[in-house]
């Protein structure tokens, strides 16, 4: 069974091929060139990334309203996140509060040095200190793995591909196309609504490989997966409660547990492993009588799947 980060190096891998054909075919249906679409694609593609590389921080902080904070204003706080740095091989990161009682936190910024770890009112006066610590943990294992990049660049690429899709049936719509692309112009149009659909699957798949692994590095390196498990019992209790009121759906990936609710339909394409499911992992983690913090394995498996922790 392959671990998380091997499953995200194959899932972005699929969604930059995808990114490749549905350019190609924009460029095949409009210019009746694959490769002028390519050309034009990654063009896109690598505005649009460096934009997100640069200013992702910003954006995140702003879409959900959170303000940098001083260890003076937020002594609690900068006390774990500075106690905890270091055991994750980091420099103490900036510290935001994000203003609602809706419990939850996350990370953001482009690499240790810009990093950002938020946490929202709620979720420092309902979490103990214990917990708080868990979740923080949880935070800088992203810091650590460089998660939000590419997470963020996941999204981009999405993003890209939903637009340059939406590009194509417009076109189609309205009787665009070179005449050598409107001849396979159904195959075209197929592909066109079938690619952000797949782009989305494969975001959603590398989020959750991505959460999945935080939350084991987060519990190994404090040693002491209960404290995780038992602040998602509490967040997750409180989020369906309360979802967060303001904030963009587009940054959900990077808040610790969902913070926007919706239908049992939605929750089909949901940013986060089922919270059961990690709860189950963390518990299995810390009963395991195998269990060692010190051994760095790239993924724990509980018993019932019958592999040790050791390589």
């Amino acid at each position: 069974m392959v671990g998380p980060r091997v499953r995200t190096a194959v899932l972005f891998a699929a969604i930059i091929g995808l990114f490749v054909v549905i350019g190609g075919l924009l460029g095949e249906y409009l210019l009746g060139s694959f490769l002028g679409g390519l050309v034009i694609a990654l063009g896109l593609s690598l505005v649009l990334n460096l934009v997100s590389y640069f200013l992702c921080d910003r954006f995140v902080l702003w879409a959900n309203r959170a303000q940098l904070v001083t260890e003076a204003e937020a002594p609690r706080l900068a006390k774990i996140v500075r106690d905890l740095a270091p055991r994750f091989g980091l420099t103490s990161p900036r510290l935001a509060i994000v203003p609602t009682q809706t419990p939850n936190a996350f990370a953001t910024g482009r690499d240790s040095a810009h990093a950002v770890v938020a946490a929202t009112e709620g979720a420092l006066r309902l979490l103990n200190d214990r917990e708080l610590t868990g979740v923080l943990a949880h935070e800088l294992a992203h810091i650590k793995d460089h998660d939000i990049l590419v997470m963020t660049f996941a999204a981009t690429l999405a993003g890209a591909i939903s637009y340059v899709s939406q590009w194509v049936i417009f076109s189609s719509i309205f009787g665009g196309g070179s005449n050598r692309g409107q001849g396979n112009g159904w195959l075209i149009l197929v592909a066109a609504v079938t690619a952000p659909i797949a782009a989305l699957l494969i975001q959603l798949g590398i989020s959750r490989a991505r959460e999945s692994r935080a939350d084991e590095v987060g519990a190994r390196t404090i040693r002491d997966p209960n404290a995780l498990a038992d602040a998602l019992v509490k967040l997750e209790h409180y989020n369906e409660r309360r979802p967060m009121p303001f904030g963009s759906p587009a940054s959900s990936s990077l808040f610790i547990v969902n913070p926007f609710r919706g239908s049992s339909l939605t929750a089909l394409f949901s940013t986060h492993p089922p919270i059961e499911r990690r709860i189950e992992a963390l518990r299995a983690m810390a009963a395991d009588h195998r269990y060692d913090p010190e051994i760095r394995s790239p993924t724990f498996r509980a018993p019932a799947v019958g592999r040790t922790l050791r390589n």
